[in-house]
């Protein structure tokens, strides 16, 4: 796991990020596949 992941999660989950949020940080603090985990939805 990036050493963000747990952050971003933690972020989303509790509603202070929305998707779009998460996914302008893919390629900088997180992956694809770790936007898949948290989203729940493929990173396209």
């Amino acid at each position: 796991m990036s050493r963000s992941y747990n952050k971003v999660k933690y972020y989303y989950v509790y509603g202070m990020w929305t998707k779009g949020m998460v996914r302008n940080v893919v390629g900088r603090l997180i992956t694809k596949d770790e936007y898949a985990l948290i989203t729940g939805e493929d990173y396209e």
